[in-house]
């Protein structure tokens, strides 16, 4: 990966904006949102340009095995990609396979999983190896429909799994794709809907290289969210995250990170080694319980 410390966004995208501009105004007839065909090829070289010289490197992007980039997107669902570069690689060598996913116990499944946050993912993996093994003959589908009906797998996670695993032409958006496309398209707009976005998308998509498109599309957005304040806050659908520090999540993972280590053991005893009052635990405790992630037998607790 090069230094993209000299790469001169601002001009490169001023110009473009200009020449978007002057086209929009050029047109007089045809859909409100359609792009000339120049302007689209313009935006593409940009994006190209800036992969060929920068493009980041992954061990999810050395491999087109499906099962190790279903691995990968869901763990990217929620966190950073620097944590999940550090764990995916631990998480295939343990979980080399579907079938050995399906197979495991969720404590072992958990227990690799510590340090990546939201947990229910890791059981969502499980589950979704499960059904896999079970209905699927171990192969990961090349359906994005199929796909969204797996555990903890929407239409966009399916859709990227399709892209990256399949080469698939599938249209889809994420954090990095929507910073780009606001950036180079809505500068001047708030509340841009994604339904304006997926319009774009879908007519700057490369249908013969979509795995390359989209994680040029990805390394781009995360340049500029370093760059500049995130331009994907001018979203209708941009959310702040919450604060972690005391969180119910952060409670959350506490009590799992610590029954993998004290199996177990009573909500008393769970009170005491964490150092939060019993009765704060136990709501926790309940959803837990609820989501099958643990277990209670008699007053004892466990990891499922």
């Amino acid at each position: 990966m090069n230094d993209n410390r000299r790469y001169d966004d601002i001009s490169v995208v001023r110009d473009f904006r200009g020449q978007y501009k002057a086209a929009r105004h050029r047109r007089q007839r045809g859909a409100p949102h359609a792009v000339p065909e120049p302007v689209i090829r313009k935006f593409r070289s940009i994006i190209y340009d800036y992969y060929r010289k920068h493009k980041r490197d992954f061990p999810w992007r050395r491999t087109e095995d499906p099962y190790h980039i279903l691995v990968s997107e869901i763990m990217l669902q929620q966190t950073q990609t620097g944590r999940v570069a550090e764990k995916f690689v631990e998480f295939i060598v343990t979980f080399p396979t579907v079938e050995s996913l399906a197979a495991a116990p969720l404590s072992r499944v958990l227990s690799t999983w510590q340090g990546m946050g939201y947990n229910r993912r890791a059981r969502y993996l499980r589950d979704l190896a499960e059904v896999l093994a079970s209905e699927h003959g171990g192969r990961i589908p090349d359906d994005p429909g199929l796909l969204a009906k797996l555990p903890g797998i929407g239409r966009a996670t399916a859709a990227s799994i399709c892209a990256f695993a399949f080469n698939r032409p599938v249209v889809f958006i994420e954090t990095n794709i929507r910073t780009v496309f606001i950036h180079f398209f809505f500068n001047e707009r708030k509340d841009v809907e994604d339904r304006d976005i997926i319009l774009l998308a879908e007519a700057a998509l490369d249908r013969k290289d979509p795995r390359a498109w989209y994680s040029a599309l990805m390394d781009y957005g995360a340049m500029l969210k370093q760059r500049h304040p995130n331009p994907s806050r001018k979203s209708a659908h941009h959310q702040t995250q919450k604060r972690f520090e005391g969180s119910r999540r952060q409670i959350r993972g506490i009590v799992l990170r610590v029954l993998l280590k004290n199996r177990g053991v009573t909500a008393k005893r769970l009170s005491k080694i964490i150092g939060r009052p019993e009765r704060e635990l136990m709501p926790v405790i309940d959803e837990l319980v609820r989501e099958g992630m643990i277990r209670k037998k008699g007053r004892a607790l466990d990891v499922e």
